[in-house]
């Protein structure tokens, strides 16, 4: 890859109005991630970025001298044509994430509303709602949005992530673009950390161990530099579906929504993956993660399995594996661009 892919996503700086109070003011997401910018080229706020509006601003911005690049019939880079796929990524992620903040903020605007919204409502990417049609319409799936329910409305503990972030890393990650799957288990229990996205957390906050593990392995196997933060929303946009096996917990109880119907629900979503792709890299760290396998055609996509990255375990497998740079050669080899995993 001639150029690394991490500049393209603070370059532009992509923007949507202010969001309402409802969203914790630790739990940083792409709103916070990119700083408003207020250059006249860049997008003005609007309650929809489009992806025309995406490429009016590439357009004005990047198009230029093709000296030294190949350019198609509209004198565009190859280079420009990624950045301006990844800032399509970027905009997406984003109007998906503000419709769930104004559904929770319009519940609790109403009369007597708790903010609760129907977590069949918070799956909001359109290329998820077409593959998982139907789904929560399964019995069990009603009976885990009832369980959801008691436990955000009338429970005494809170809940993580919060409920506009539930779906996070369906939201961010179309099921159209997925290239990789990276397991996790629940999210972090602990205030402020939890994302949506499998070993994330937002900017600001503590880097878990794990997550701390994760990073190592990445610069002794790429040479990438240690990031300051823990948010992996730039991987989910580039097709790496950040995905946990229970989307919910109670603050400070690990694993205390386990069996109670996610586990239904993520397999549905890794078996349509298998059964609808072709090529995907599953990454699969730890035991728990392991099991998942039988999900997965091994005929179809590629499986990289090693310990669970956690400070019990990473030395046992997990450092050494090299799984970030196999990954990219299984991608490059099937015609597909590789992760820029420098955060």
């Amino acid at each position: 890859m001639a150029k690394p892919l991490s500049f393209a996503l603070s370059r532009h700086n992509l923007f949507l109005p202010h969001f309402y109070s409802t969203m914790p003011p630790s739990s940083k997401t792409l709103i916070d991630f990119f700083p408003k910018s207020t250059s006249n080229k860049r997008l003005k706020s609007t309650t929809s970025t489009t992806t025309a509006a995406v490429t009016a601003v590439v357009a004005d911005d990047d198009r230029g001298d093709c000296s030294g690049s190949a350019c198609d019939e509209s004198g565009i880079t190859h280079e420009q044509r990624i950045r301006m796929e990844l800032k399509k990524s970027l905009a997406l992620s984003k109007k998906n994430l503000k419709i769930c903040c104004d559904k929770v903020h319009n519940s609790k605007a109403a009369d007597g509303g708790n903010g609760y919204v129907k977590l069949e409502e918070l799956l909001v990417e359109e290329s998820w709602l077409r593959t998982l049609s139907g789904e929560f319409q399964k019995p069990y799936a009603k009976t885990l949005c009832s369980f959801v329910e008691t436990e955000i409305c009338c429970g005494k503990v809170p809940i993580y992530p919060p409920q506009y972030l539930i779906f996070n890393a369906l939201n961010s990650t179309p099921f159209d673009k997925v290239k990789v799957v990276i397991l996790g288990q629940d999210p972090y229990h602990g205030p402020g950390q939890a994302m949506g996205l499998s070993f994330s957390v937002p900017e600001g906050i503590k880097i878990p161990s794990s997550l701390g593990n994760i990073f190592k392995e990445l610069k002794q196997d790429l040479g990438c530099s240690i990031p300051s933060h823990g948010n992996l929303e730039r991987w989910a946009v580039q097709g790496v579906l950040l995905l946990n096996t229970v989307l919910t917990v109670k603050n400070h109880q690990a694993n205390s929504h386990a069996k109670k119907g996610w586990e239904q629900f993520t397999d549905a979503v890794i078996r349509t993956v298998s059964e609808k792709k072709r090529g995907i890299v599953f990454i699969l760290w730890g035991n728990s993660a392991h099991e998942k396998s039988r999900l997965i055609d091994e005929t179809k996509h590629h499986i990289l399995k090693s310990a669970h990255p956690s400070g019990l375990s990473a030395n046992r497998g997990f450092f050494g594996c090299r799984h970030f740079s196999r990954t990219n050669q299984i991608l490059e080899k099937n015609g597909e661009l590789p992760i820029d995993w420098q955060l």
